[in-house]
């Protein structure tokens, strides 16, 4: 498909990126940039059922990484990593997903789908549309499960991965199962979404529910008021309430999926071993729900690490520790 792009490839950030001289690793920056950093021009592309809106840095013919975002962010968690790649050559391709920022429906008629499944189709679709045979995926949250659904459904098509928090392939069925209550304490969300009271409350306070999530899954994490309502405005997408409501009440076995991707589905809950290389990210002060990294360590077959990134780093890893996140991409494409 044509691609509407800006001509320009330019990207506008804040800070700049300190990269080594030639390769190794990459040199700490003296801080973040903050709520003034911004992607240039918001490109736009037909792809499966959406029109995706992505930042693109770097150069066009350099190896792609595609990076994915989680909820409730967007596409500026990775503002600060993406110059880091780019300045390494890498085509640095950041969406943002159904439901986020300027991606939309191609029609009214769309089934609003959030299951694990349809969200990393889209991906491919975006490949597809980009003429991107093979990238490096990476993400966190729901970017994260998505980047580990294409390298286990579509491992040709996915280089290497980087996941934080690890393994994050879903099982729905699984989701009639109780956990022990303080567990079940910290998926307080899912249960609110679960009702038409909290559907109705998310509509009415978005950006209220998503700065109480940013800071109960990054306690230590001291973001300003510009950074939060920069990533806010995406969260304003006519389809974002709906896209949330129906991921997460389709995790708990509460709404029913696409039955197109049903065969998808049961391959994923099989928990399909990824053979890919791979690295896992942890930061030492993730207050949201996640594994612990041996739960997941045989999930990974092909070769593989896992980082704990260390000093109050938080659930949203790429924005609060650029670097490592950016090392750990660079890394994996050399395994």
């Amino acid at each position: 498909m044509t691609d509407h792009a800006h001509p320009s490839r330019r990207f506008l950030f804040g800070a700049a990126a300190a990269i080594a001289a030639g390769s190794g690793a990459l040199r700490p920056a003296a801080a973040q940039s903050g709520g003034s950093a911004s992607f240039g021009a918001i490109r736009q592309i037909q792809a499966g059922e959406l029109n995706i809106g992505y930042a693109d840095a770097g150069p066009a013919g350099g190896p792609p990484v595609i990076l994915l975002h989680g909820w409730p962010y967007d596409i500026h968690a990775f503002v600060d990593v993406a110059p880091l790649l780019a300045a390494r050559g890498y085509r640095v391709i950041v969406p943002h997903l159904r439901g986020h920022g300027t991606t939309r429906f191609l029609s009214d008629a769309t089934f609003r789908n959030g299951q694990q499944s349809a969200v990393a189709l889209d991906i491919i679709a975006l490949m597809d549309a980009l003429r991107i045979p093979k990238a490096v995926i990476a993400g966190f949250d729901w970017g994260a499960r998505t980047a580990c659904v294409v390298a286990a459904l579509w491992p040709e098509r996915c280089k290497a991965l980087v996941s934080v928090s690890g393994y994050l392939i879903s099982n729905a069925a699984a989701g009639k199962n109780p956990l022990p209550p303080a567990a079940e304490h910290d998926w307080w969300y899912q249960f609110y979404f679960a009702t038409e009271r909290g559907q109705a409350g998310y509509e009415r306070y978005r950006r209220d529910f998503a700065k109480l999530i940013w800071q109960t899954a990054s306690p230590r994490w001291q973001f300003d008021a510009a950074t939060f309502d920069r990533s806010a405005a995406s969260l304003d997408n006519p389809d974002h309430v709906g896209i949330v409501i129906h991921n997460y009440r389709w995790r708990q076995n509460l709404a029913a999926g696409d039955p197109r991707h049903d065969d998808l589905e049961r391959r994923l809950a099989a928990g399909p071993v990824i053979g890919l290389p791979s690295i896992t990210l942890e930061g030492d002060a993730n207050g949201a729900p996640h594994p612990p990294p041996a739960s997941y360590r045989d999930k990974f077959s092909g070769r593989y690490a896992h980082r704990t990134i260390t000093g109050g780093i938080g659930h949203n890893l790429p924005q609060e520790a650029p670097q490592a996140f950016a090392q750990a991409v660079i890394d994996a494409d050399g395994f």
